[in-house]
């Protein structure tokens, strides 16, 4: 894990995208977005980044509906980097498959993997698995109550109001780390960083919107509750996942990024009945100040920098990409992150 006195883990995430190429039309099968994915995760290895996370989602313009298979796709094939889910959607899932999975992974990759768990901010898996979205914070708690249980503890007996109950059954493999590490994801929710501090688990914030600095509040909010509860807040973890881009030049990094980006929001646009997403929209946000971390490798490092100071957090998720994207265009960019901008983050936190 990161010193998080100096420094802080660099690392991307996914959602597999799969989606129509903004320029030529064409659709990416899943199974070779699959197997850049894996691509990725060894390139990402090679350059020193310290984490890659891919997220669950169940919908045609994503391929990411097993993250831990294809984590482990590449596990044999890397060394050093860290492998989570980004999120794993808890709430319509089984606690001991994921726990199976990712304890599985964990022994693969000797002690690199991680869950994500989230409540979702997509909701195919809820009919698709048979639950009710009238019960979507319900089924959060209980099975999250359900998964710490299972990492701590070999034997489990357990009883809840949404899955059969668990009577001193075993559930294996163990995971090599102990214990496996769980962290909780948030949109922006308060109630979540209220129960990822009492739980004293670390937790990574969405934060694909507005300044990142706005978050403040919701990482006071999330101390409180870990010294509230008992636990050390300076020895938690703090994550943030942002959408963006590194290129060779800001203007190349954001002529690249900005089409398929667009596609992408206006697709899930409609869905919600957000705006059309505009160049001017996009060019806001990657300001210094704006969620985008899209330009050359120094003013990418300047923006993580600052998130550091304002947010102190100390891991930060580079989400490329949020549409589809020619495949060799995002390897660089993975590149450059590695060599060009964690280097620099490293330097200016070492001297602070």
């Amino acid at each position: 894990m990161a010193d998080t006195a100096m420094n802080m883990e660099i690392g991307i995430s996914t959602f597999l995208e799969a989606t129509p190429d903004p320029v030529t039309g064409q659709v990416i099968s899943h199974a070779e977005r699959l197997r850049h994915a894996v691509e990725e995760i060894v390139l990402a290895d090679q350059v020193g980044l310290d984490v890659y996370g891919i997220g669950e989602h169940h919908r045609a313009d994503y391929a990411g509906t097993a993250p831990a298979v294809v984590l482990a796709a590449a596990a044999a094939m890397t060394k050093n980097i860290r492998l989570t889910s980004a999120v794993t959607v808890l709430s319509s899932d089984d606690p001991v498959r994921v726990y199976q999975a990712f304890s599985t992974l964990d022994g693969i990759s000797n002690g690199r993997a991680e869950i994500m768990a989230g409540r979702g901010s997509f909701i195919e898996s809820f009919p698709l698995f048979g639950y009710s979205l009238d019960d979507y914070d319900a089924l959060f708690e209980e099975k999250l109550e359900l998964l710490l249980a299972i990492r701590a503890s070999e034997k489990v007996t357990w009883r809840g109001g949404h899955r059969p109950a668990i009577d001193n059954l075993g559930v294996y493999p163990r995971s090599v780390q102990s214990p496996l590490p769980v962290w909780i994801a948030s949109g922006g929710n308060p109630e979540s960083a209220v129960r990822a501090g009492t739980l004293g688990l670390p937790i990574a914030f969405a934060i694909i919107g507005g300044m990142p600095e706005r978050f403040a509040p919701l990482v006071d909010l999330y101390k409180e509750a870990a010294s509230r509860a008992g636990h050390n807040p300076d020895q938690l973890q703090i994550a943030t996942h942002s959408h963006g881009f590194v290129g060779d030049t800001a203007d190349q990094a954001a002529d690249l990024f900005f089409p398929s980006t667009q596609a992408q929001m206006n697709v899930i646009g409609r869905e919600r009945g957000w705006p059309p997403y505009t160049r001017a929209a996009f060019d806001a946000a990657r300001s210094l100040r704006g969620a985008l971390y899209v330009g050359d490798p120094e003013f990418v490092a300047e923006k993580i920098v600052l998130l550091r100071r304002n947010l102190g957090v100390t891991r930060f998720f580079l989400h490329i990409n949020v549409g589809t994207m020619p495949h060799r265009e995002v390897l660089h960019a993975i590149e450059l992150l590695g060599t060009k901008v964690a280097p620099i983050v490293r330097k200016e936190l070492a001297r602070q």
